[in-house]
């Protein structure tokens, strides 16, 4: 290989190929010296050749290499000071994974040779381990970005129309029997016309898939047989992970991902990533030397002041990356610009959000990190959706991130798997949460939008399992049950686990028939996990971030094609309906000219609520109605929004209930149109006048159409 070296340039970060050649740039603010390595094959266990970086541009070490072309491996060793107590790291026998590498051929194959210091010397990580670590570690790959994406642009579905489903890119597809079973499980799976076809017919407008950037699976979990199939553990910020390419790892990767997005794109699909910028895979003072560790330890990760040698851990994974530094901070803003601008991904649901906004130990919603996204012109026009909380103190920040953010609403979760499974709540709380959480978000000027609603995510019980198990059922985590969320709101409904009871397994469909239709009835943005369609089960797990198996995939062999039904039409009955998706908030006005405000609440006996009424921690049931010409809303050509008028009865009492409908000036005739009783959604169903009674069985919620005629 012919090695001409040229000075190069400091920017971009990365490897970079202009046509011509390749530009690589490291930033490693501390190091006295920085090797870039060049491997022939993925199985080298040696650099075929060893390049000193002489140039450095203040942090940043770089070259220009007018030989080198796309394809072609790399890695870097760094020196410097290997002094744990001061926060250094540096050990130039670990070859390094690029943070801003494009790509990575490959994963890491576990060996002693990948940390810093020697396992099992009693001076620990004080120790200094001379291994070389080039035969076990993945190499980075440089990429050509040129890409033909056929002037497909996105869908840009703004939040109110948004039905988002978090899905797993190897778990969606990985037992579908209509998919080529060679790309299962891939980001070519996902772009299959089958996968895109049953997404449209669903209703979905927002894919959110679990973590695609390049992750690690931790040595302990491997030892036991497990894998880390959620990959939550990141190591590569601008890297497609190579487990989900069917094309090949040599930067293959990349250009499948994008196919990906072109095609989810052409049907009006939108592709959002959850992304973990909170921490790598490197662990804490004991983990392994992968990359950050290695090239400035003391520059990415938090550390503790008064002893170096140590983690700030507010993720529970070992480490924390200082966002607060300028470094970190660059690191971040350029791998969301990467994804939008390359890969035209739609949005970021950010993991562990609130460890991102802490300036010193407090959660500071006006942090470095949120001042930067609102300004930047790329990074504030996509969709950005926050987990607020972490597990450090004060890490629970629902609603309180700025404007421009929307949140996974985990006090929505809480209240309506209260409400449903009949624990000791308050009907003011659920009236709150159907109607968007203003109290969370309104004081801001943020709209309903701001909220995320959900019944259940990855973390936690699927809605089959919701109702199918009181207690959580790890065991095969291999923690002895200690794992995972132990207070879930969860009723069996009277079994445990699988039942043949006729009873049971009827009020276990009636109760996911009444979650599914409050959550698409609510105000707000939808999310739903996939598979709760169609009744998947990982048989009472509640925390399978290791099971990379039928327990985590979908069996789409044994779908509830009834429930699946069902949630079909819940959806086609928000979109077409403006009143279950409104941009403004509820005003509990009179609307001009028409006497009756846009939003009233009533008791069985048709009374409309007191103040007294709405503290009762007993009463399990009321009615709303939602008037549909109180939108105060406006199209795209400034038309005045108006919708029909809908009465929703929900009864989370175990018995029946007669409920009497509001006088005619609420409406003439009521058409039942949604009867979770019965698994009935319908355009036309029976009807019923003003203040007659309508029975609403136990455990069910009933919707009541009324048209309302529309402005010309």
């Amino acid at each position: 290989m012919n090695t001409t070296v040229y000075p190069g340039s400091p920017y971009p970060l990365g490897a970079t190929w202009d046509g011509n050649g390749v530009n690589f740039a490291l930033y490693a603010d501390n190091a006295t010296g920085v090797d870039l390595c060049l491997f022939n094959t993925a199985e080298d266990e040696t650099e075929q050749v060893r390049i000193k970086l002489t140039e450095r541009s203040h942090q940043v070490w770089h070259a220009y290499l007018p030989d080198v072309k796309p394809g072609q491996l790399y890695g870097y060793r760094v020196h410097g000071p290997y002094e744990p107590e001061n926060g250094h790291r540096y050990n130039a026998n670990k070859l390094l994974i690029d943070p801003y590498a494009k790509a990575i051929a490959g994963t890491i194959e576990w060996h002693d040779s990948l940390f810093g210091y020697e396992l099992g010397h009693p001076d620990e990580d004080f120790s200094f381990n001379e291994t070389d670590s080039a035969p076990y570690i993945p190499k980075c790959v440089v990429v050509d970005h040129n890409y033909d994406w056929e002037g497909v642009k996105s869908p840009k579905t703004p939040y109110y129309k948004s039905i988002i489903y978090e899905t797993h890119v190897k778990g969606f597809t990985k037992l579908h029997p209509d998919i080529p079973e060679e790309i299962r499980g891939t980001y070519a799976a996902l772009a299959h016309p089958v996968t895109i076809n049953y997404l449209k017919e669903l209703g979905i407008t927002a894919i959110e898939l679990m973590p695609v950037h390049h992750f690690v699976t931790d040595r302990y979990l491997m030892e036991k047989g497990l894998t880390n199939y959620w990959g939550y553990n990141s190591i590569g910020f601008f890297a497609p992970d190579v487990r989900y390419s069917s094309s090949g790892v040599f930067g293959e990767q990349v250009t499948e991902f994008k196919d990906m997005v072109k095609a989810m794109h052409k049907e009006g699909i939108e592709v959002i990533l959850d992304v973990v910028y909170n921490h790598t895979g490197e662990g804490n003072h004991m983990g392994p030397t992968l990359s950050f560790k290695g090239i400035d330890n003391a520059s990415y990760y938090r550390l503790v002041e008064d002893n170096k040698r140590y983690y700030m851990d507010y993720t529970g994974t070992g480490n924390t990356l200082n966002a607060n530094l300028p470094s970190v901070l660059r690191l971040i803003m350029d791998s969301l610009r990467y994804w939008i601008t390359e890969m035209h991904v739609d949005g970021f649901r950010f993991d562990l959000a609130s460890t991102l906004a802490r300036e010193l130990h407090e959660v500071d919603r006006l942090s470095s990190f949120f001042d930067i996204i609102h300004q930047d012109p790329i990074i504030s026009q996509v969709k950005l959706i926050a987990e607020p909380w972490d597990v450090g103190e004060g890490g629970y920040q629902v609603g309180n991130f700025p404007p421009g953010w929307t949140e996974w609403n985990g006090k929505y979760r809480d209240c309506i798997r209260d409400y449903w499974r009949g624990a000791d709540s308050m009907l003011g709380e659920f009236a709150e949460r159907f109607t968007g959480s203003s109290d969370l978000y309104q004081d801001d000027y943020r709209r309903p939008t701001a909220s995320v609603n959900f019944i259940t995510a990855h973390d936690g019980f699927t809605l089959n399992d919701l109702v199918s198990y009181n207690e959580k059922h790890n065991i095969e985590n291999g923690e002895d049950n200690n794992d995972g969320e132990s207070h879930n709101r969860s009723w069996n409904c009277g079994a445990e686990g699988p039942t043949d009871d006729p009873a049971i397994k009827e009020l276990r469909e009636r109760q996911k028939r009444n979650l599914l239709t409050t959550l698409f009835l609510s105000q707000g943005v939808p999310m739903m996990v996939a598979g709760d369609e169609i009744s998947r089960t990982q048989k009472g797990n509640n925390n399978a971030y290791c099971q990379d198996n039928e327990i985590s995939w979908l069996n789409w062999e044994k779908a509830d094609k009834d429930l699946l039904a069902f949630t079909q039409k819940l959806i086609d009955l928000r979109k077409k309906h403006p009143i279950f998706c409104r941009r403004r908030w509820f005003q509990g006005l009179p609307i001009k000219g028409v006497g009756l405000d846009d939003i009233a609440w009533f008791l069985p006996e048709g009374k409309e609520m007191t103040e007294e009424n709405w503290n009762h921690d007993f009463a399990k049931s009321l009615a709303v109605f939602l008037n549909g010409q109180g939108l105060r809303s406006r199209g795209p050509k400034g038309e005045q929004i108006v919708d029909d008028s809908f009465y929703v009865i929900f009864n989370a009492h175990y018995e029946p209930l007669n409920y009497k409908l509001p006088p005619k000036n609420y409406g003439t005739k009521w058409t039942k149109i949604v009867d979770t009783s019965e698994s009935r959604v319908e355009e036309e169903g029976k009807a019923y006048g003003p203040s007659k009674t309508i029975k609403v069985e136990g455990r069910s919620v009933v919707v009541l159409h009324h048209p309302v005629k529309k402005p010309k």
